[in-house]
């Protein structure tokens, strides 16, 4: 059974009973709403906290019924016939009031007089001895209250701290020097700090920028400085000595937040590359080779030969493979809008910016890969900011003026010449060294034919789990046809037309000549009706290929581009065809 609340505060009872006594020179008895005597002075001194339950028939009165009692004969009263000291009793007077918590009955306290001096003092001013003794009961009960809201604050601070030590953000109660009054384990663990940084001072101060709808902090703890993300809410006064609280995540923890969220990519490997030809053998060895390094690399190739794969690749071989891989397509995004991608912003940074903000994929990439496709179609302006981020390995979010450090790999793919548009003064010669430290060029499917056939069973497979198709087998005449056809799309185009194969594919689940699509039947069979004997080499069918697409769009430069861009290789690719053709 618990303590009642007179037995919570009955030092300071035992003091008010003390000085009652001192004062009016009789004896003074409290008890507790379980007739246990709290306190007590004279005779009762040394009988506290006895059980009164069979003796204290008046003060039972008075907790029933929350009425005074002024019993002028102890022991004879109607209220004692019940007491083992009925008629025998050494009081000579009692005059006792409850004490009240609100509308409860907590206790009772009494003035007793054992002499004849003390009964006269007592009824020669009974009203006043009675104000006094209801006073002092409100002077109890005002005590109780106060161990009340003690105890509640007290619960409602431990609720808190249980509160925050569940949370899954950073928790810092500060006090108004700034103090570390509590911090919970999520702080401890984000700021890697030891339990006894309790009572370390700290300084915090907002930088003015804010992502996602939270401002950001510089706190210095111990000498070391954090950048947070997150809320200072002031607390009211009056709860204990807190002054405010900090709820955070590191700046780290939030952008690997939103990573988690926006990665859905599967991991990729050195496998996920097929082919067991010549060049991408070398390939996969110039990966391994290279994939330890923080040199930028450049990777070229037509369109489709998947250099975002050879990224990846490169990622998952590297010391950074647990980290981010961040992609962007820089000819897919606005020219407006590539550079807040890349580089962040704060709220209100422009018009139509998150009101929010927004972290840049730089950011998100940090101590990862940062992979942007198609950077020969970035525009000028934007090349000048990337060279200067990739030199000082810093940046500043679009409308804040603050240079946040990072530590990214940058590999860049294109499928222009870039060497060309540094001629056409669209792509800066200075940006292009510093992008080409490391180039990988990823070669056309047509010059390594051999892989064909690896590819296509591969891509069966894939599509057919994907789309929950029996494939049993392909037919030879069809795998030939597949085999001998160009692929200006290259790698992208047969994942395409095999999609296309298992979509058309019957309940036999063999895919044939009729399985595929229009242009792969036309090709193979123009070649078919232009040979005279039915097998030309690839050379020869590049040549009428490239040299048509010539006559189709013309032999000036313009149609030369457009010529390129249709074939799917790029335009000094074409000239340099050309210049072996003819």
């Amino acid at each position: 059974m618990g303590k009642t609340i007179l037995q919570e505060i009955q030092d300071a009872v035992t003091q008010y009973a003390k000085v009652i006594s001192h004062v009016i020179k009789m004896d003074v008895e409290i008890v507790d709403a379980r007739l246990f005597r709290i306190a007590g002075t004279g005779r009762y001194n040394n009988h506290i906290n006895e059980d009164m339950s069979q003796e204290g028939f008046v003060y039972k009165q008075v907790l029933a019924t929350g009425e005074k009692q002024f019993i002028e004969e102890p022991g004879k009263h109607i209220l004692c016939t019940l007491c083992p000291k009925y008629e025998r009793c050494d009081e000579k007077m009692e005059l006792c009031t409850p004490i009240k918590l609100k509308n409860e009955i907590i206790g009772v306290i009494g003035l007793i007089c054992f002499d004849e001096e003390q009964k006269q003092r007592l009824l020669r001013d009974l009203n006043f001895y009675q104000l006094f003794l209801l006073q002092i009961s409100e002077f109890i009960s005002a005590k109780a209250y106060e161990q009340q809201e003690s105890e509640r604050n007290q619960f409602i601070t431990n609720l808190l701290l249980q509160v925050i030590n569940s949370v899954d953000k950073g928790v810092l109660i500060l006090n108004q020097s700034n103090e570390i009054i509590q911090i919970n384990n999520n702080a401890l663990k984000q700021l890697q700090l030891p339990s006894s940084c309790i009572h370390e001072k700290i300084i915090i101060e907002a930088t003015g920028d804010s992502l996602l709808g939270a401002e950001e902090y510089r706190v210095i703890i111990d000498k070391k400085t954090f950048y947070l993300m997150g809320e200072l809410l002031s607390v009211s006064p009056g709860l204990a000595v807190y002054d405010k609280i900090l709820i955070f995540n590191e700046i780290k923890k939030v952008k690997s937040g939103i990573y988690g969220l926006t990665n859905v990519a599967k991991p990729v490997n050195l496998d996920h590359i097929i082919g067991k030809s010549e060049v991408i053998q070398q390939l996969k060895s110039k990966i391994i080779k290279i994939a330890d390094s923080n040199s930028t690399v450049l990777i070229t190739g037509e369109s489709g030969t998947g250099k975002e794969l050879i990224a990846r690749a490169i990622h998952a071989e590297s010391n950074r493979s647990d980290k981010p891989f961040i992609a962007i397509n820089c000819g897919a995004i606005p020219d407006t809008l590539l550079e807040s991608e890349l580089f962040g912003y704060v709220k209100g940074a422009f018009t139509g910016a998150d009101p929010r903000g927004k972290i840049g994929k730089f950011e998100l990439a940090n101590k990862g890969v940062i992979f942007l496709d198609e950077v020969g179609d970035m525009p000028i302006y934007l090349q000048v900011k990337l060279l200067r981020v990739l030199q000082e390995r810093k940046l500043v979010r679009i409308g804040s003026n603050q240079l946040i450090s990072f530590d990214v790999r940058v590999i860049t793919a294109t499928n222009k010449d870039l060497k060309d548009l540094i001629k056409e003064n669209k792509f800066r010669e200075d940006l292009y060294y510093r992008l080409n430290v490391i180039p990988l060029e990823v070669p056309p499917l047509r010059y390594r034919m051999g892989d064909i056939q690896m590819l296509v069973t591969s891509t069966i497979e894939k599509y057919s789990g994907l789309f929950h198709k029996k494939v049993h087998a392909i037919d030879q005449e069809t795998m030939d046809i597949l085999v001998s056809y160009p692929w200006p799309g290259n790698v992208r185009e047969l994942e395409n037309t095999i999609e296309f194969m298992i979509n058309m594919v019957d309940d036999l689940g063999i895919l044939s000549l009729e399985t595929l699509p229009r242009n792969v039947i036309e090709y193979a069979s123009y070649i078919e009706n232009a040979s005279s004997d039915g097998i030309r080499t690839l050379q020869e069918v590049e040549k009428e290929h490239i040299l048509n697409a010539i006559k189709i769009y013309g032999d000036n430069t313009k149609g030369k581009q457009t010529a390129a861009k249709q074939l799917g290789i790029g335009v000094a690719t074409l000239y340099r065809k050309l210049n072996e053709i003819l």
